[in-house]
Protein backbone atom coordinates (compact mmCIF):
# COMPACT_ATOMS: atom_id res chain seq x y z
CA UNK A 1 0.00 0.00 0.00
CA UNK A 2 1.28 3.44 -1.43
CA UNK A 3 2.25 6.14 1.49
CA UNK A 4 0.17 8.97 1.57
CA UNK A 5 3.04 11.36 2.05
CA UNK A 6 5.18 9.75 -0.72
CA UNK A 7 1.83 10.13 -3.13
CA UNK A 8 1.46 13.97 -2.34
CA UNK A 9 4.92 14.38 -3.12
CA UNK A 10 5.12 12.97 -5.94
CA UNK A 11 1.67 13.79 -7.33
CA UNK A 12 1.16 17.90 -6.72
CA UNK A 13 2.69 19.08 -9.63
CA UNK A 14 1.21 16.46 -11.86
CA UNK A 15 -2.43 16.94 -10.53
CA UNK A 16 -1.86 20.42 -10.39
CA UNK A 17 -0.70 20.34 -14.19
CA UNK A 18 -3.95 18.86 -14.74
CA UNK A 19 -6.12 21.16 -12.99
CA UNK A 20 -4.79 24.40 -14.69
CA UNK A 21 -4.88 22.56 -17.89
CA UNK A 22 -8.69 21.98 -17.70
CA UNK A 23 -9.02 25.71 -17.32
CA UNK A 24 -8.60 26.78 -14.04
CA UNK A 25 -6.93 29.44 -12.67
CA UNK A 26 -3.39 28.87 -10.98
CA UNK A 27 -4.79 30.05 -7.71
CA UNK A 28 -8.13 28.33 -8.01
CA UNK A 29 -6.50 24.90 -9.20
CA UNK A 30 -4.30 25.28 -5.94
CA UNK A 31 -7.56 25.52 -3.60
CA UNK A 32 -9.01 22.65 -5.52
CA UNK A 33 -6.67 20.77 -5.65
CA UNK A 34 -6.02 21.18 -1.45
CA UNK A 35 -9.18 20.44 -1.03
CA UNK A 36 -9.05 17.03 -3.67
CA UNK A 37 -5.55 15.79 -1.34
CA UNK A 38 -7.53 16.61 2.50
CA UNK A 39 -10.43 14.31 1.13
CA UNK A 40 -7.73 11.86 -0.25
CA UNK A 41 -6.22 11.67 3.20
CA UNK A 42 -9.34 11.21 5.06
CA UNK A 43 -10.59 8.46 2.76
CA UNK A 44 -7.17 7.30 2.14
CA UNK A 45 -8.09 3.52 2.57
CA UNK A 46 -9.96 3.38 -0.26
CA UNK A 47 -8.22 6.06 -2.92
CA UNK A 48 -4.47 4.25 -2.58
CA UNK A 49 -6.76 1.25 -3.69
CA UNK A 50 -8.27 3.30 -6.81
CA UNK A 51 -6.66 1.86 -9.74
CA UNK A 52 -5.32 5.66 -10.80
CA UNK A 53 -5.47 7.67 -7.41
CA UNK A 54 -4.46 10.63 -9.29
CA UNK A 55 -7.17 10.62 -11.71
CA UNK A 56 -9.32 10.31 -8.74
CA UNK A 57 -7.49 13.59 -6.96
CA UNK A 58 -7.72 15.51 -10.05
CA UNK A 59 -11.95 14.51 -10.66
CA UNK A 60 -11.97 15.30 -7.04
CA UNK A 61 -10.83 18.96 -7.26
CA UNK A 62 -12.62 19.48 -10.86
CA UNK A 63 -15.78 18.59 -8.86
CA UNK A 64 -15.00 20.82 -6.32
CA UNK A 65 -14.41 23.75 -8.26
CA UNK A 66 -17.27 22.95 -10.32
CA UNK A 67 -19.92 22.75 -7.23
CA UNK A 68 -18.00 26.02 -5.78
CA UNK A 69 -19.37 27.53 -8.77
CA UNK A 70 -22.55 26.68 -8.70
CA UNK A 71 -22.91 27.61 -4.84
CA UNK A 72 -21.88 31.02 -6.09
CA UNK A 73 -24.23 31.48 -9.13
CA UNK A 74 -27.26 30.38 -7.18
CA UNK A 75 -26.28 33.00 -3.92
CA UNK A 76 -28.89 35.49 -4.48
CA UNK A 77 -28.06 39.43 -3.26
CA UNK A 78 -30.52 40.23 -0.54
CA UNK A 79 -29.47 44.21 -1.21
CA UNK A 80 -28.35 46.99 0.66
CA UNK A 81 -31.49 46.49 3.60
CA UNK A 82 -29.52 42.97 4.79
CA UNK A 83 -26.65 44.71 6.94
CA UNK A 84 -25.67 41.36 7.58
CA UNK A 85 -23.81 40.63 4.66
CA UNK A 86 -21.69 43.07 5.88
CA UNK A 87 -18.24 41.48 7.63
CA UNK A 88 -16.60 44.70 8.90
CA UNK A 89 -19.95 46.14 10.16
CA UNK A 90 -20.42 42.39 11.58
CA UNK A 91 -17.31 42.45 13.68
CA UNK A 92 -18.60 45.79 15.23
CA UNK A 93 -16.28 48.42 12.62
CA UNK A 94 -18.41 50.34 10.48
CA UNK A 95 -17.03 50.80 6.47
CA UNK A 96 -16.11 54.34 7.70
CA UNK A 97 -13.92 53.99 10.50
CA UNK A 98 -12.71 50.77 8.90
CA UNK A 99 -11.47 53.22 5.44
CA UNK A 100 -10.27 55.54 8.54
CA UNK A 101 -7.85 52.79 10.01
CA UNK A 102 -6.59 52.14 6.38
CA UNK A 103 -6.13 55.59 5.52
CA UNK A 104 -3.57 55.55 8.64
CA UNK A 105 0.32 55.52 7.90
CA UNK A 106 1.38 51.85 7.99
CA UNK A 107 3.23 52.11 12.17
CA UNK A 108 -0.11 53.37 13.27
CA UNK A 109 -2.46 51.08 11.59
CA UNK A 110 -0.03 48.47 12.96
CA UNK A 111 -0.36 49.68 16.06
CA UNK A 112 -3.92 50.19 16.24
CA UNK A 113 -4.33 46.33 14.85
CA UNK A 114 -2.16 45.12 17.41
CA UNK A 115 -3.50 46.87 20.55
CA UNK A 116 -7.49 47.39 19.86
CA UNK A 117 -7.97 44.79 17.54
CA UNK A 118 -6.19 42.22 18.62
CA UNK A 119 -6.48 43.36 22.63
CA UNK A 120 -2.63 42.79 22.90
CA UNK A 121 -0.58 45.31 25.46
CA UNK A 122 1.85 48.03 24.99
CA UNK A 123 4.53 45.73 25.77
CA UNK A 124 3.48 42.63 23.96
CA UNK A 125 2.70 45.32 20.60
CA UNK A 126 6.43 47.12 21.67
CA UNK A 127 7.63 43.47 20.79
CA UNK A 128 6.05 42.63 17.76
CA UNK A 129 6.72 45.53 16.26
CA UNK A 130 10.28 45.98 17.83
CA UNK A 131 10.38 49.36 18.83
CA UNK A 132 10.03 51.05 22.44
CA UNK A 133 6.94 50.71 24.42
CA UNK A 134 7.10 54.61 24.42
CA UNK A 135 6.56 54.63 20.45
CA UNK A 136 3.86 52.82 20.75
CA UNK A 137 1.98 55.08 23.22
CA UNK A 138 2.80 58.04 20.57
CA UNK A 139 1.64 55.98 17.59
CA UNK A 140 -1.17 55.03 19.53
CA UNK A 141 -2.07 58.87 20.31
CA UNK A 142 -1.37 59.89 16.57
CA UNK A 143 -3.83 57.06 15.39
CA UNK A 144 -6.45 57.96 17.63
CA UNK A 145 -6.61 61.96 17.24
CA UNK A 146 -6.31 61.31 13.43
CA UNK A 147 -9.68 59.01 13.43
CA UNK A 148 -11.56 61.18 16.52
CA UNK A 149 -11.18 63.68 12.99
CA UNK A 150 -12.42 61.65 10.60
CA UNK A 151 -14.73 59.39 12.31
CA UNK A 152 -16.31 61.81 15.44
CA UNK A 153 -18.89 64.15 14.15
CA UNK A 154 -17.94 67.61 14.29
CA UNK A 155 -20.12 68.77 16.55
CA UNK A 156 -19.74 66.03 18.85
CA UNK A 157 -16.08 67.29 18.95
CA UNK A 158 -14.86 69.47 22.31
CA UNK A 159 -13.27 72.90 21.07
CA UNK A 160 -9.87 73.13 23.13
CA UNK A 161 -9.11 76.59 24.30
Amino acid sequence: MLDFAEFYQSSWGPCLRAVVASGASPLAAEEQLSEAFARAWASWRRVSGHPAPRAWVVRTALNYGTSRWRRRWREVALGAQDRSLDPDEERGLGTHLLAAVRGLPPREREVVVLRLVLDLDTATTARQLGIAAGTVRAHMARAIATLRLQVVPEELVEVQP
